[in-house]
């Protein structure tokens, strides 16, 4: 008996079948037996036997996923996925059923071993995994350029590497929560690996200058979730009933939300049509615009496009397959659910078109939320959840010094000058107080750099959220001439023309003077990252779209500014750990939980400002009530779990990664004690960040109201400003000239708070993390 009855799946693209698929069963199943892949026991345990292989029919998925594959090609490919498969029952006998997770290190060492970035395979492979890999990778790589060799080589090892994930969790009865799942599922699941196999068979690269782009990620993401979530529902009976597996979303929503396993079911299967959703608008409205700005020509546009309609292809064809094998729970699935289907219900190969009419009709509400929100919903006031703080809080002595000065340099900056801040609301914030959370054993001088990144960022968010929320090529060329207030190569800077461009430029000189060059393009980097993710926010704004629940959460990671904080900490790092660990899944982990904690509160605390006062859509409650149709108590509480689950998360990575993480990489007491420092200051992060959100008077009803009624009064400005009313340009920004905001019509002033989308957390280079 089947534990759930499968949901109404969104299909919008039509499954196509390859031509060659006889020729693929005929190549990969003789490939099979040549690699000792059938019938040939392993530890005394036979994997597969003829039977396994003819039913899950791997040609059958990968006849589907590459329609358009030429049949050299297709052979390849279902070569690969025959590998694949077979390495995760191989896995699945030898290592997850035992919990041997040392002898699983051992193995998973070896095959890496197996994938050389550059040159000849000289390692005698021993079992069946290693001999396949050792064929494919040498039939493969040879033809393909140095980007794509390594990014398929960085998701091949993922695909392995995170195994480990899985079994730990098993052995520690382990479930994953819903942000974690989602992100590890991604490496572990092999969805990236497959997207690199579509530019394979079809030859089609895509351009090296905008792979790694937020569009080009979101898109391959997307596909990596839709294909994931989609295994997940079909494969729970086996996963979790048959293997006692833990990492599955159905198992994840069913512990998480508390709800019976349909309705997680359900909720993962709209979490899948919402990943789809967002392919599809990031591919209409984000691709084009980043061929422009990239300067991609003719031929680099035509393999993207077929890259794109290869991920299309995979999603509809991996649902055919699914509908078809053995290897999942599919009973019932080809059959119509919920009335007559259209054009006559057919279910046959082939005939998947047909649902596609039913399937856009049953999803089209879920899509219609998204851009149906009415802004400057009146919620009246809001009851949150008690939510104590995570860890003891600590308070740098220089938060009376700081809080005495508190209005020095925003003057100089000419903050309090452009008609958006007075010296009420900037007192009623109370950066210092943040600040010293985050610092409490940081020097004067880094408390102050400090308090005065907090202070430039808080300010930008206002003003991003009041002057530039519904125009977005104003704030297009806002964020471009920023960028020119951090010179990484000398050159100086223009004369800066608003309070944001003299913070920005006298905070970079401050900061970056004793970073080395290649320190100052990363630092750059991720300052980049997090004012073009407000931009992001606009472009939201404007199309009066609630984002997707996924890309939500990481977008918010970028314009809460938590890039900015880790990407300090390694540069304070980098002389004492070894490069490889700031890419590790425990960093990651304890980074990403941190970030995600802190935001999470943020949001709960501004949840009325951002929404009634602001009239804004980026705020995780709302995006909640989007996505599950709750109401706005329960969406409260959901998102309270997450940031509960999210530090249980940390708690986990501090107490059991780090301690792990030091014997797997043998590290010398410098380097540990490096790392409990790291975490130590993440800690102040989410406590300093949970005590500023308690103590602030920013997000009370009292002081909503009066940023809302009293008008402000700018002070006179100390720096040169432009003329009232003269639009600035800057050559090579494109779009409505700026208008500085002294030329703007009086706003309603409606206050962020301190982080909403901008948490700004700098040190010297010099300096150990605190």
């Amino acid at each position: 008996m089947q534990p759930f009855v499968l949901p109404e799946f969104y299909l919008s693209y039509p499954a196509r079948l390859n031509p060659h698929l006889d020729g693929a069963r005929k190549h990969s199943k003789a490939w099979a037996y040549t690699m000792d892949m059938v019938d040939v026991p392993q530890h005394g345990t036979v994997i597969w036997n003829e039977h396994d292989l003819d039913s899950h029919d791997y040609a059958l998925l990968c006849s589907y996923t590459h329609p358009d594959a030429a049949p050299r090609e297709l052979d390849l490919v279902t070569d690969w996925y025959v590998w694949v498969f077979y390495f995760d029952d191989h896995f699945l006998e030898l290592f997850k059923r035992t919990g041997d997770i040392e002898h699983a290190r051992d193995y998973l060492d070896r095959i890496a071993r197996f994938m050389p970035a550059e040159g000849e395979i000289t390692e005698t492979p021993e079992n069946p995994v290693e001999r396949g890999l050792t064929d494919l990778w040498n039939r493969t790589v040879p033809h393909r350029s140095a980007a794509w060799r390594r990014r398929f080589r960085e998701s091949t090892r993922n695909l392995l590497d995170e195994s480990l994930w899985e079994l730990a969790n098993i052995n520690e009865n382990r479930v994953a929560n819903p942000i974690e799942y989602v992100a590890m599922r991604r490496k572990v699941g092999g969805a990236p690996w497959s997207a690199n196999l579509i530019e394979h068979s079809l030859n089609a690269e895509v351009p090296d200058e905008i792979a790694a782009k937020r569009p080009m990620e979101v898109l391959r993401d997307c596909f990596a979730d839709a294909v994931h979530l989609r295994n997940d529902l079909f494969s729970y009976q086996r996963e979790v009933e048959d293997e006692g597996e833990l990492s599955n979303s159905v198992l994840v929503f069913e512990k998480f939300l508390g709800c019976t396993t349909q309705e997680a079911a359900d909720a993962v299967n709209d979490l899948l049509t919402s990943r789809l959703h967002q392919f599809e608008h990031t591919a209409l409205t984000e691709v084009p615009a980043l061929f422009d700005e990239h300067g991609v020509q003719l031929p680099g546009r035509a393999e993207t496009f077929a890259y794109v309609k290869g991920l299309q292809d995979w999603q509809s064809g991996g649902h055919e397959w699914h509908l078809r094998s053995s290897r999942y729970m599919n009973k019932g699935a080809l059959d119509a659910r919920g009335g007559p289907e259209l054009l006559g219900g057919p279910s046959g190969l082939g005939t998947s078109a047909a649902r596609i009419f039913r399937s856009i009709a049953t999803t089209a509400p879920q899509r219609t939320r998204a851009f149906t929100h009415q802004p400057h919903e009146q919620l009246g006031p809001v009851t949150l959840p008690s939510l104590p703080l995570p860890f003891a809080l600590r308070l740098s002595p220089q938060l009376a010094a700081e809080r005495k000065k508190i209005a020095d340099w925003p003057r100089r900056m000419g903050i309090l000058s452009e008609g958006i801040w007075d010296i009420v609301r900037l007192r009623a914030s109370d950066v210092p107080l943040a600040t010293a959370g985050l610092c409490p054993d940081a020097p004067a001088e880094q408390v102050s750099l400090t308090n005065d990144w907090l202070t430039w960022g808080t300010y930008a968010d206002d003003y991003y959220a009041e002057v530039l929320a519904h125009d977005l090529p104003a704030a297009r060329l806002t964020t471009e001439r920023l960028k020119l207030f951090m010179p990484t190569d000398g050159e100086p800077p223009p004369p800066p023309q608003t309070a944001l461009e003299t913070g920005l430029a006298d905070l970079w000189q401050r900061t970056t003077g004793p970073l080395s060059p290649a320190e100052r393009e990363a630092f750059r980097a991720t300052v980049e990252s997090m004012i073009d993710a407000w931009v992001w926010e606009v472009a939201g704004q404007v199309q009066n779209r609630i984002p997707d629940p996924i890309d939500y959460v990481e977008m918010r990671r970028r314009t809460f500014g938590s890039d900015l904080v880790t990407s300090i900490s390694r540069l304070t790092n980098s002389r004492t750990v070894p490069k490889e660990i700031h890419r590790n899944r425990v960093i990651e982990a304890l980074e990403d939980s941190a970030a995600d904690y802190a935001w999470l509160i943020n949001d709960l605390f501004s949840y009325r400002k951002e929404i009634e006062y602001e009239g804004g859509l980026h705020n995780a409650v709302l995006v909640v009530r989007s996505f599950l149709d709750v109401g706005q108590d329960r969406a409260i509480r959901i998102v309270a779990d997450l940031a509960e689950a999210r530090l249980a998360e940390f708690r986990h990575a501090a107490d059991v990664g780090l301690p792990g993480l030091f014997a797997d990489y043998g590290l010398d007491a410098e380097a540990r004690d490096t790392l409990t420092g790291y975490a130590d200051l993440l800690k102040n992060l989410m406590t300093g960040i949970a005590n500023w959100h308690h103590e602030s008077a920013r997000y009370t009803d009292e002081e909503l109201d009066r940023v809302r009624d009293v008008p402000v009064t700018a002070e006179p400005s100390e720096p040169t400003k432009p003329p009232a009313a003269k639009a600035m340009e800057h050559p090579g920004c494109t779009g409505t000239p700026y208008v500085p905001i002294d030329a703007k019509p009086r706003l309603r002033l409606t206050a962020t708070g301190l982080g909403t989308k901008s948490l700004h957390i700098p040190a010297p280079a010099n300096s150990t993390p605190h």
